[in-house]
């Protein structure tokens, strides 16, 4: 069931932050990651990967849970 809710405020700057990167399991997804992980690791975040074990079917519910536990920040990967 789908779920509304209000957008979360950014925060101002990503430094100590845990950001989840979340690899959907397309082609060169991870690549795309891969330099996202570098630059937000530049700028003091503190990277958590995940990645999805099908990109036909939507994350376990597991997956997220472990990701909302883990990140403060989440950025999803579609590449292709």
């Amino acid at each position: 069931d789908a779920i509304s809710r209000k957008r979360v405020v950014r925060p101002a700057a990503i430094a100590d932050k845990r950001i989840g990167l979340l690899d959907i399991s397309v082609e060169r997804s991870d690549v795309f990651l891969d330099r996202l992980e570098l630059l937000l690791s530049e700028r003091g975040a503190r990277v958590e990967r995940f990645r999805k074990p099908s990109h036909t079917r939507p994350a376990p519910r597991s997956l997220i849970e472990e990701i909302v536990r883990r990140a403060d920040m989440v950025v999803v990967a579609l590449a292709g």
